[in-house]
């Protein structure tokens, strides 16, 4: 079939609505009941959560939920993860119809991306990334965009840029911090990486970092030239951020959650978006927290957010002039605002803190840890020991231990096997030698089909491999 000509570039951008205000791609959050809620309030182009192509390819249901889309919902750029570019090509084919392009991940710092080699860690391999892109602008008949992090120097991003721009990519959305930047030390994106991006290609730029206020987004334009600004954790906390009003929470959360009734999906996904929208009412009112976390569908997380609201009419003064709320938020905490992480806390401090060998104390965590290690083969007498004693006696214990673990062999496989094993082997033989002589392992667990249940003894050999004599008070 003949491929016709795709919008590049700027005439791609046009044919957008030429948008400033994007929605990014996320997880489990950019769905469509959020998309259709983000668009009523500002949105101009958004994102489908982030795909994983072979995943794609292979299940019929994912691609059916991860397209899961309504005409109003444009226009509408599908987003994958992928290290084959084969495999990512035949995913986009499938998915080419039901959006205006195809992008693809080449910015998630999750630990996952890095075991799954896709996102960010692609930043390093240039030449697959180039055929990843190229195979897909060669045989989609939608135009190919991309999402990237930067690297720490500026000149190494701007020529990954340029390569990313020659091998076909249309629109470029950068991510202004390096893949190391994310959970607590996330930091402030570079809006100076950014700009040299922008002034270097001839395609739309997009940034995204830093935005918490409408007033943001203009600053970033104005700052660093871009074409327009994506927004993702902001927009999380306040889906209204792009029309700049000020939202009370409990009024966004119920109008998300009639958006998830029009639009289902998955209750994790609802009740993550409301504990968002509500983070900071939340953190007060731990009774509506509670609430939610144990809400297991629409109505009980409606139910959860009415009392947030009604606690903070009632406890707070809301609407009244002398309200109650917190000094250290910008705004009091049932209006709609950004989650700022705390800083890490500096290495000297955690050294300041009282340790096991200082103070004879040890934390829960790091107990519960050394009794796991002494709990194997070793009988533990801890009663009327307090915490001190506790860890004296498990070090003494793990000290007396050799520190590589030794395991009984499989006589059939080689692998380790269990020293309670009616037949000694390891899982998988077990489950085969239950079957062939019907001896139930009450280690393994291994299923006995119904027709097998009431045999009462073993063969002759059995009994030679095994002393199932001892044992036929677990025989079925």
């Amino acid at each position: 079939m003949e491929i016709k000509e795709k919008l590049e570039g700027y005439k791609f951008w046009e044919k957008l609505g030429k948008p400033t205000k994007l929605v990014a791609p996320m997880v489990d959050q950019s769905e469509l009941a959020w998309r259709m809620l983000s668009r009523k309030y500002g949105a101009e182009l958004c994102y489908t959560p982030m795909l994983h192509a072979s995943v794609f390819l292979r299940d019929p249901q994912y691609r059916i939920d991860g397209l899961a889309s309504c005409p109003e919902d444009r226009p509408l750029i599908v987003q994958f993860c992928a290290n084959d570019p084969d495999i990512l090509t035949k995913s986009a084919l499938l998915a080419q119809d039901h959006c205006d392009a195809i992008d693809i991940n080449l910015g998630c710092p999750q630990t996952i991306a890095k075991r799954g080699n896709y996102g960010a860690f692609l930043g390093e391999n240039w030449d697959l990334v180039t055929k990843l892109i190229k195979a897909c602008h060669e045989k989609l008949r939608v135009p190919v965009t991309c999402k990237i992090r930067i690297f720490t120097d500026v000149e190494k991003t701007v020529q990954y840029a340029k390569m990313i721009e020659r091998a076909g990519c249309q629109l470029l959305t950068v991510h202004g911090r390096t893949k190391e930047m994310k959970g607590p030390v996330t930091g402030l994106a570079s809006w100076e990486h950014i700009k040299a991006v922008k002034e270097a290609v001839k395609i739309p730029v997009f940034a995204n970092g830093n935005i918490q206020y409408m007033a943001d987004v203009e600053r970033c334009i104005n700052q660093t030239g871009v074409d327009g600004v994506m927004i993702a954790e902001g927009n999380l906390h306040d889906p209204c951020l792009f029309v700049g009003t000020q939202t009370i929470v409990w009024d966004i959360a119920l109008e998300y959650l009639q958006c998830a009734v029009k639009y289902p999906c998955p209750a994790s996904y609802a009740r993550g978006h409301v504990f968002k929208i509500c983070h900071h009412g939340l953190q007060r009112h731990t009774r509506a927290r509670d609430l939610l976390a144990s809400s297991k569908d629409i109505q009980d997380m409606k139910t959860a957010v009415e009392v947030l609201r009604d606690i903070c009419t009632q406890s707070c003064g809301v609407g009244e002039e002398n309200s109650v709320s917190d000094n250290a938020l910008p705004m009091p905490h049932w209006f709609c605002q950004p989650y700022v992480r705390p800083a890490p806390k500096p290495k000297e401090n955690r050294k300041e803190s009282p340790s096991s060998t200082d103070s004879g104390e040890i934390s829960k965590k790091k107990l519960k840890k050394m009794m796991k290690r002494c709990m194997k083969n070793t009988s533990l007498d801890l009663e009327g020991l307090d915490s001190a004693e506790k860890v004296k006696k498990l070090s003494k214990i793990i000290e007396a231990k050799p520190n590589k673990v030794t395991y009984d062999i499989c006589v059939k496989c080689g692998n380790p096997s269990s020293t309670r094993c009616v037949f000694h082997l390891c899982k998988p033989c077990c489950k085969i030698r239950a079957k062939e002589v019907h001896v139930f392992c009450t280690v393994h667990r291994n299923f006995v089909p119904k027709k097998q249940e009431n045999f009462g003894t073993t063969d002759a050999n059995v009994g030679k491999e095994q002393t199932v004599t001892d044992q036929s008070s677990h025989i079925t």
